[in-house]
């Protein structure tokens, strides 16, 4: 199957719509807007790192709005329990058929289209780890039975950079579930005056300015364009570039541990999304590139001569990406 040039100019048009939507409730952060939606199209999950006031629950909540898609929040503290995300079972002695009365499902927060898990790292690991059933496999397992989740499914997770204290940071396998990690830092001059007009005219108290946010699509035409960003052609140069970027990765100086096969595959996935983003219907290498920060910087541990130089992983990964040769198509 391949993208029609009728399909390839709706989805076009559709984007563009999304992205005015999002528009009107967030001021700039273009770029963090862009691979969310990057994210959303090739199914995938992302944790946006950035500390407080930057608009993150913000960006959630318009997205969900402007799609017409449920949305759930999760606060994530040092007692927060699995089934407090997942749901549990409970005995329902309310059918007079049953004396004995029967195990009913209470379903949990997880339970939604769009589940923003604000402050992950504040939970401990068991905690965290009840969330990997559903990115990995869209289903929660509750007391042996198994509940599908209702698709599009998305997991928006951040976490405040600055704040260690009484945090569990997020172990290897959890994190390698995300397709991308986000940062958020602080806008510029004219983009913060505009957060504040936007957030104090006709606002009451700390309301989040998302009334002029309408609907654009619905859950069936996400899908649909999840379906498309799966069609998008990626040329064998395209893929084995992704695959060399993730394999220098190994044994880069500055880096103890490199980035996993699922590192080449997020940078495809997200390569083809990029693409549908942009209105076309194949990946280049420069979508590759776009792309290997937010892929990798979450899959690779810096060295700890390099945490005691102070030296960055984006930093690392930017000299890497300069030294792996791109392909000509």
């Amino acid at each position: 199957m391949s993208i029609t040039s009728t399909d390839l100019g709706r989805a076009n048009e559709v984007l563009a719509a999304l992205r005015d939507e999002v528009g009107k409730a967030v001021v700039g952060q273009r770029e963090a807007v862009d691979q969310v939606l990057v994210a959303l199209l090739a199914s995938g999950h992302v944790l946006i790192e950035g500390v407080p006031g930057l608009g993150k629950t913000l960006l959630a909540r318009a997205l969900a709005q402007a799609m017409s898609l449920t949305f759930s929040r999760v606060q994530f503290t040092p007692d927060l329990m699995p089934s407090d995300i997942t749901g549990h079972t409970v005995l329902d002695r309310s059918d007079p058929g049953t004396p004995l009365g029967a195990m009913r499902v209470l379903r949990g927060p997880v339970f939604t289209h769009l589940l923003l898990a604000d402050e992950i790292n504040r939970a401990p690991a068991k905690t965290q780890s009840s969330l990997l059933e559903a990115m990995q496999e869209r289903q929660v397992t509750l007391d042996g039975q198994t509940l599908v989740l209702e698709q599009p499914f998305m997991v928006l997770a951040t976490q405040n950079p600055i704040e260690t204290e009484g945090t569990y940071p997020l172990p290897e396998a959890q994190l390698d579930r995300f397709l991308l990690k986000i940062e958020i830092g602080y806008p510029p001059i004219d983009e913060e005056a505009a957060i504040v007009v936007r957030t104090t005219t006709a606002q009451a108290g700390d309301q989040l300015p998302l009334a002029a946010v309408a609907s654009r699509l619905e859950a069936r035409h996400v899908l649909s364009l999840q379906r498309m960003a799966a069609l998008v052609r990626v040329d064998d140069k395209v893929v084995d570039y992704a695959v060399r970027i993730v394999r220098a990765t190994r044994g880069w100086p500055g880096l103890s541990n490199g980035a996993g096969p699922r590192g080449a595959i997020a940078l495809v996935r997200a390569a083809r999304a990029a693409a549908l983003l942009a209105g076309r219907d194949f990946a280049t290498p420069d979508d590759i590139k776009q792309f290997a920060l937010p892929s990798l910087r979450h899959r690779v541990l810096l060295a700890p001569d390099a945490q005691l130089e102070g030296r960055r992983v984006d930093d690392l990964i930017g000299a890497l990406l300069d030294s792996v040769e791109a392909p000509r198509l």
